[in-house]
């Protein structure tokens, strides 16, 4: 395997996207595609020149090698994507909304051959990534994949290598709120990077302020922590310094979906790069807001060619 500059993990499902707006149930017609908040990410990243590996299992079924081409595609090593001939590919529906409103998703993952993985599937040599992007849903899928998560978080920031961590919450998994919240916090203290919007902040934290849901996660042992915002941008802050970042106006919002995980293309690929947080948020804010702009969950996400062309725009 050649050097990996970023390690992602988790479960890519088939995405069936409505080309009619409705009822799912009166939807007739429908368009493949795949879907999922953490290879949205790893997808983002590899947009801009970054080796990405990304660790995965799929069912041996048409949908499993339909994931993996498509992600290949991408640019993505799929050297490590499982294949399990006893548990099959989870897929999901997406309605089509015409007027921005965020989409009905029906999902069908429950078992999956991704939601078995476990410390077993990980290679020793993943391990030297020189960066790991995790979530908090690979976690809410099932015990193995949750001390999976733990695992590579762990020996990654023993190693010295950077960690970001996205909560990306999703209650319906979970036993109980309660339990989300304890589990989530404490992968989030394995990361360097803490990347949570400001409902999740406060959820999680029980603090309203954006300064205060931070303060918490770099007591925790965060080096930075960037709070997404919407449409009003992100705030930042670390030991030495804080601030606000103004989002990029948006002439029409297309899908929702995926805002989010744009928002962490951005950042971490700055803060690779060795740019300032407060440069990196721009770059998250720039990113999100492309991924608002298209009807697919990745699909808006930029080039190395449409970045330089915006940043080379922005210092004209």
């Amino acid at each position: 395997m050649a050097d990996v500059d970023i390690l992602s993990f988790g479960e890519t499902m088939t995405m069936f996207v409505a080309e009619q707006p409705g009822d799912l149930a009166s939807v007739e017609r429908y368009h493949k595609r795949i879907a999922g908040a953490d290879n949205n990410v790893a997808i983002g990243l590899s947009r801009l020149g970054f080796k990405v590996a990304w660790l995965s299992r799929v069912g041996d079924d048409s949908m499993g090698r339909f994931v993996v081409q498509s992600l290949e595609r991408e640019g993505l090593d799929c050297t490590h994507v499982g294949v399990d001939s006893h548990h099959p590919t989870g897929f999901q529906f997406k309605s089509l909304e015409l007027e921005g409103r965020d989409p009905t998703v029906e999902y069908f993952r429950r078992g999956s051959a991704a939601s078995h993985m476990s410390i077993a599937d990980l290679p020793a040599q993943l391990l030297n990534a020189r960066h790991l992007h995790a979530t908090g849903i690979p976690p809410a899928l099932s015990d193995s994949m949750n001390a999976l998560s733990r695992h590579i978080m762990s020996r990654m920031r023993q190693a010295g290598h950077s960690v970001s961590f996205d909560p990306n919450l999703r209650p319906s998994l979970w036993p109980s709120q309660a339990r989300m919240i304890e589990e989530i916090n404490s992968l989030a203290a394995l990361a360097d990077w803490v990347l949570p919007g400001l409902a999740e902040g406060r959820l999680l934290t029980g603090h309203e302020r954006c300064e205060d849901i931070a303060r918490f996660y770099l007591d925790q042992g965060a080096k930075a922590v960037v709070i997404k915002l919407g449409a009003d941008g992100a705030y930042y802050r670390t030991a030495d310094t804080d601030g606000y970042v103004a989002g990029r106006p948006v002439p029409k919002v297309v899908d929702t979906v995926g805002a989010g995980d744009g928002f962490a293309v951005g950042v971490i690929s700055a803060l690779l790069e060795g740019r300032d947080l407060a440069e990196a948020t721009a770059r998250g804010n720039w990113v999100g807001s492309l991924a608002v702009q298209s009807p697919g969950d990745m699909e808006g996400l930029p080039t190395r060619a449409q970045l330089d062309a915006d940043e080379h725009a922005r210092t004209r």
